[in-house]
């Protein structure tokens, strides 16, 4: 049971599941060191909605920020939690991010530029396509080694429907100039399983002048290995530390 002065981490999933299976690693593990608040956004269960948009997500974890947490974002999480930290990030004790598909970053590199496209295609078709089958096709595309049972369960067909209103994150403004004037200790972490996520890490790593740490063998989701959560917790403890020399 963590103490009531352990650091806070706000966890913002990604797409197609909630907070509880995307962080079940951290829910596992971190059991002292840390409090853990899972958020599940709007659009996944219990209540679906008919669009799922980064800014307005944005919004909605921004105000659900105290001082002191450290903000952490799974994939399209991680871009709302890129853009959250842009408008409440002097609030915040630190900033990691997963693979967040923020491809405007990285427009310059083709394999990033060819992702975005891809991406828009597949969006465009989701509308016309059964849930599953544009699931399994999602997945397929930003490296996702889980594989969906037949037929969806109504938690996941849920997922599935939230995924083909989202607001494609190739759209997504990244502030990063304003971000890095936060000076705000940030981390970024990749899989190295998919040339357009490392590319798009390399650049936030750059700009945000970020830690970086790559974390292979479990493809979109790093967070899922033990090493991640050990990572997590070293660079919060020192974030913390740093902090409290203010």
């Amino acid at each position: 049971m963590p103490s009531a002065g352990a650091p806070r981490l706000v966890l913002v999933h990604g797409s197609v599941v909630g907070g509880r299976p995307t962080w079940r690693e951290q829910r596992r593990s971190i059991t002292c060191e840390a409090r853990l608040v899972v958020l599940e956004r709007p659009g996944f269960p219990p209540g679906p909605v008919e669009e799922v948009d980064f800014e307005r997500h944005a919004e909605w974890v921004a105000e659900r920020v105290v001082a002191g947490d450290h903000l952490v974002g799974h994939s399209y999480g991680g871009v709302i939690a890129l853009l959250a930290a842009a408008t409440v990030g002097e609030r915040l004790g630190s900033l990691t991010v997963i693979e967040p598909p923020c491809t405007r970053v990285a427009l310059d590199v083709p394999g990033v530029a060819a992702f975005a496209r891809a991406g828009a295609e597949l969006y465009a078709s989701g509308a016309h396509l059964e849930p599953e089958t544009f699931l399994r096709t999602f997945l397929g595309a930003v490296g996702s080694d889980f594989d969906p049972p037949t037929p969806l369960p109504p938690a996941l067909e849920q997922g599935a429907r939230a995924l083909a209103v989202e607001r494609g994150p190739w759209e997504a403004e990244i502030p990063l100039e304003e971000l890095a004037a936060l000076d705000l200790p940030t981390l970024v972490v990749s899989g190295d399983h998919h040339p357009a996520f490392e590319a798009i890490c390399d650049v936030l790593e750059r700009e945000l002048r970020a830690e970086r740490v790559v974390v292979p063998g479990h493809g979109h989701n790093p967070q899922l290995d033990p090493a991640f959560t050990g990572a997590l917790l070293d660079f919060v403890g020192r974030a913390e530390k740093a902090r409290g020399t203010d």
